[in-house]
């Protein structure tokens, strides 16, 4: 993800912040925040990953008591 740092020092210049803080706060954003955010990529992969997971462990609960149920009536 990419940020356009001139216009984000300009519009910040327009609010009245002077121009070595608008651009400090630009790089400071650019270098430090930007990429550590996640993207629709990112949060779709992980929703993906979630969900194969949770129905591997569900699938894995359900095939248990199943054999547990038969191993019940066996014994009966």
């Amino acid at each position: 993800m990419a940020i356009d740092t001139l216009a984000y020092t300009k519009h910040l210049e327009n609010a009245g912040v002077a121009r070595p803080e608008a651009e400090a706060h630009a790089e400071a954003v650019s270098r430090y925040i930007i990429p550590d955010l996640a993207t629709k990529t990112d949060l779709a992969m992980l929703k993906r990953e979630l969900e194969l997971s949770l129905t591997v462990r569900v699938l894995t609960v359900v095939f248990a008591l199943n054999g547990l149920l038969f191993a019940l009536i066996k014994l009966t």
